[in-house]
């Protein structure tokens, strides 16, 4: 709709007579000529919807922009623009200071509007990224410890940007890029060897410790990191195996609980030896010799800091590994865009990494895209796994379950049912509270908030749908069909829903999810409003079927909504 009212505006311009503008170039006003050159109008349209509903569905301030170029007064420059707008498509259009003009759709445009949403389910798709392929990289949790709430954010923000890419007519692919060798792996199998009977995350904590502490502990541990890179000792590899198995097996539990299927998983052991060689190759002209053998990128000779890519032992480092997954994921899918999604505690680290890769492959460089996002912390304080004081998923998740399951204890819903909902609205609570602000704003997580079904919160967002869902159900066994015919007066709702699809392509040109959030959240409370104030299901009112087609509408954009978030929408709550 926008696009289509930007070109009515454009055509508007020109039949109003502003189409040429004369030129003020000093070298032809000494002669005493001005030549006429087109103004680039598309350039200079914009159309947006207001923020206070009394300004209309739609409006421009080209007016204002165009008065500085014609040296006129902005409201006659809006005046005659809306005077040379016609048509069925505005029940008005009119001006308002200091120059904008303001659309109000009729009535007709927004009832077309729900006959498209209730055509099709897929409704707010497009075709934007139509032939282009991206892969989309999040979550990468190492073995052998814990899957924390760091690994959560990435992944709730992963999912939903996947989803978004797909809806916007991308052809995508999930990767997860899981540690599974480097010093962390070292200081767990370390820990392993000196503690059997404890857990692997345990192990790790002890090992990290031992590391920082003891010398000769810190020795032992670089010693067994070289053992298992190179796969030289069979005892070693066995333990290696086992926890590298049992790490893997608890993460799949996770990703399946959070509705993620991932299409590639890569590991750092497959990708070492390719990062090591890149680098080697590279030597002298894009790395260089550093302190005790290591091999560095100097970072500042372009205003970044220097890294280490191969350390004095002889191994690759993460970055040097970076290197080579840039390389390898290419050469298993050939993307036109590589998203990455970390904390933004490695924006810098990415910086440098991806310069030093924009001189050795400047088009894989252009093609890879870092996204950096904040931190979640409990009100408690900062998570640290070095300590073994991680906040785990798994931890949140259940605290957050528990809490749902008192707030429902009470509903007439079987054990099963209950078992469902308690797990759906734990998840959705978690990841909207994740994606509920711009990417790189930090989390303090609010569990009461978290968990509200009145209002910001993802429960709400499932409970308005069921809620549209249980309308549905009455309508049905009411035999009420929705109908577009006998519309009942336009109302904020219709307003409302008009917008969809245009936030989907806000958030995947943005790669922003909290668009979606802030826009669902405002249309839910419409919905309940609308509730409220209307008998929806209702045999003896004539506008009845019009109004359960709205419900059908809202409910249809709900759930499509939610998806975009990796939500779940339950039809009970």
């Amino acid at each position: 709709m926008k696009e289509e009212i930007k070109k009515i505006v454009e055509k508007a311009i020109k039949k109003a007579g502003f189409e040429l503008l004369e030129s003020k170039a000093p070298i032809f006003s000494k002669i005493g000529a001005r030549p006429s050159t087109k103004i680039n109008f598309s350039a200079l349209v914009s159309v947006d919807q207001p923020k206070e509903i009394s300004h209309g569905d739609y409006s421009t301030n080209v007016a204002l922009i165009l008065s500085k170029k014609l040296g006129k007064p902005p409201m006659e420059v809006a005046q005659k623009i809306a005077g040379s707008i016609k048509g069925k498509m505005f029940e008005k259009v009119e001006v308002a200071p200091p120059g904008f003009i303001n659309f109000h759709l009729s009535k007709d445009i927004f009832v077309e509007n729900i006959k498209e949403i209730l055509k099709s389910k897929n409704f707010g798709k497009n075709q934007n990224l139509k032939n282009q392929k991206v892969i989309v990289e999040y979550t990468d949790p190492n073995i052998l410890k814990e899957f924390h709430i760091g690994h959560l954010m990435s992944n709730a923000i992963g999912e939903s940007l996947s989803r978004i890419f797909e809806f916007n007519g991308g052809s995508i692919k999930r990767a997860n890029y899981q540690g599974d060798i480097g010093l962390h792996v070292a200081k767990a199998i370390f820990g392993k060897v000196k503690n059997p009977s404890e857990s692997w995350q345990n192990c790790y904590a002890f090992g990290s410790k031992a590391y920082e502490e003891n010398e000769n502990d810190k020795k032992e541990i670089e010693a067994l990191n070289k053992k298992i890179y190179e796969k030289s000792d069979k005892n070693i590899n066995a333990l290696y195996e086992q926890g590298r198995k049992e790490s893997l097996e608890k993460f799949e539990v996770l990703y399946k609980k959070l509705g993620t299927r991932f299409d590639y998983y890569f590991f750092e052991s497959q990708i070492a030896d390719i990062g090591k060689k890149i680098v080697n190759d590279n030597l002298g002209k894009v790395f260089e010799k550093g302190a005790n053998g290591a091999i560095i990128f100097k970072g500042e000779k372009v205003g970044l800091h220097t890294r280490v890519f191969i350390n004095s032992e002889g191994l690759p480092t993460y970055e040097a590994k970076d290197l080579g997954l840039v390389e390898f994921k290419y050469s298993k899918y050939k993307y036109d865009k590589s998203v990455i999604v970390t904390a933004n505690e490695q924006n810098e680290y990415f910086k440098v990494m991806l310069s030093a890769l924009k001189q050795i492959k400047p088009a894989l460089s252009e093609k890879t895209k870092h996204i950096g996002h904040g931190m979640m912390r409990l009100p408690e304080g900062k998570m640290s796994s070095r300590t073994g004081k991680v906040v785990t998923a798994e931890f949140l998740i259940g605290e957050v379950e528990k809490m749902v399951a008192e707030k429902i204890k009470e509903r007439n819903l079987s054990d099963a049912e209950k078992k469902e909902i308690i797990e759906k609205v734990a998840i959705g609570a978690v990841k909207y509270s994740i994606l509920k602000q711009s990417i790189g704003s930090d989390i303090i997580y609010d569990f009461e908030k978290s968990i509200s079904f009145e209002g910001d919160s993802g429960p709400y967002l499932q409970y308005s749908f069921a809620r549209a869902n249980s309308v549905l159900e009455k309508a049905k066994a009411e035999k009420v069909k929705p109908s577009l015919k006998n519309p009942a007066l336009v109302s904020q709702l219709e307003k409302m829903m008009m917008h969809f699809a245009e936030i989907i392509e806000k958030a995947g040109k943005e790669f922003e999810p909290h668009f979606i959030i802030l826009y669902l959240t405002e249309l839910a409370r419409e919905f309940n409003n609308y509730y409220a104030n209307n008998k929806i299901v209702d045999k003896a009112d004539e506008c009845s079927p019009y109004k359960v087609a709205l419900a059908q509408a809202f409910s249809i954009i709900m759930k499509n909504g939610l998806w975009l978030l990796g939500i779940s929408a339950p039809n009970k709550m």
